[in-house]
């Protein structure tokens, strides 16, 4: 495909519009922040919500709500922007030949050559480092977590060329933090976490295989694969699935963690988070249109929502 000149000012085509980076951020900064995505922040909170989830999760388990959850809740946050910075950096770093041959990513900063391939190591490099000097602030076990999940962050970027499900790397590493965050509470993992990260899986095939729409065309000149070109005509079959396997797996770890020790009207409002979570996934269902590229962006972004819905249920719980 032939290159096109890069949005102006080194703005990224498929950013937020009017988004503080392009409007209020330094200039000498901005080609690094939008490296980090942080003129997308759908991403930052695609990564944190899960270790909301499984920060309340793990309250509710022991009905034990301590004032140093409120600070693992504040690390979550800001070590979320970070690593998703980080490896949004190395995504970039390594995919930068295809980034160069996709009509959505060629005016990002390494392909447009805003930022050198050195320049993005060293900023990888120094997000990763402030993250980690975070998550020194946890517990032992916690810290254990957190370096381990490096791991499916270093393999995700290359899933793409040996696997038609690079969603499921993506899962692996977006969903740690529902584990993370209950570890960092509890001090050990149990078994909900663990099933809290499997639902938090499925919906992360869920998002990105409409977000992976996008591409289809230009993936499959270049032999880039995805879910999206796996399933094809099939996908809202297969969104169907990743509805349900969310739902049902979230509900699980639910009663696995609260009916041992809550209260019924606890149970029963932590068990509306993925019965609401679902009713959004499947309204996103009957808009999907994979042949519609502003369609696709836009219900990506909104799960933001998707993920806040079943916080403010579990919140909610905690309170009962």
């Amino acid at each position: 495909m032939q290159g096109q000149s890069p949005t102006p000012d080194g703005q990224v085509s498929d950013a937020v519009k009017g988004n503080w980076v392009d409007i209020h951020a330094p200039v000498w900064t901005r080609p690094y922040l939008r490296l980090s995505r942080a003129d997308r922040p759908i991403g930052t909170w695609l990564l944190l919500l899960p270790c909301w989830w499984g920060l309340t999760l793990a309250m509710l388990a022991d009905q034990a709500p301590r004032w140093g959850d409120l600070w693992i809740a504040i690390a979550c946050g800001m070590g979320a922007w970070l690593m998703r910075g980080a490896g949004c950096t190395w995504n970039d770093i390594t995919d930068r030949k295809i980034d160069g041959s996709v009509e959505r990513t060629r005016s990002r900063p390494i392909p447009s050559g805003a930022v050198t391939v050195k320049g993005a190591v060293i900023w990888m490099a120094l997000q990763a480092l402030i993250s980690f000097g975070l998550l020194l602030t946890f517990n032992t076990a916690a810290i254990a977590m957190g370096i381990l999940s490096l791991l499916p962050v270093a393999i995700y970027p290359f899933a793409k060329r040996f696997t038609w499900w690079p969603q499921v790397f993506l899962g692996l590493a977006f969903n740690w933090g529902a584990m993370l965050a209950w570890v960092a509470h509890s001090g050990r993992l149990e078994w909900p976490a663990v099933v809290l990260y499997v639902a938090g899986m499925a919906w992360t095939l869920f998002y990105d295989t409409i977000y992976a729409h996008q591409d289809t065309e230009d993936d499959a000149l270049i032999g880039v694969k995805s879910t999206a070109r796996l399933f094809g005509e099939n996908s809202p079959t297969w969104l169907r699935r990743f509805i349900v396997a969310t739902v049902s797996l979230m509900a699980l770890a639910i009663i696995a963690a609260v009916q041992p020790v809550g209260s019924i009207l606890a149970l029963v409002l932590a068990l509306c988070a993925p019965w609401a979570m679902g009713w959004h996934m499947t309204w996103q269902l009957r808009a999907f249109d994979a042949d519609n590229n502003d369609r696709l962006l836009a219900l990506f972004r909104l799960n933001r929502d998707t993920g806040l819905i079943p916080l403010i249920f579990l919140v909610a719980a905690l309170f009962a």
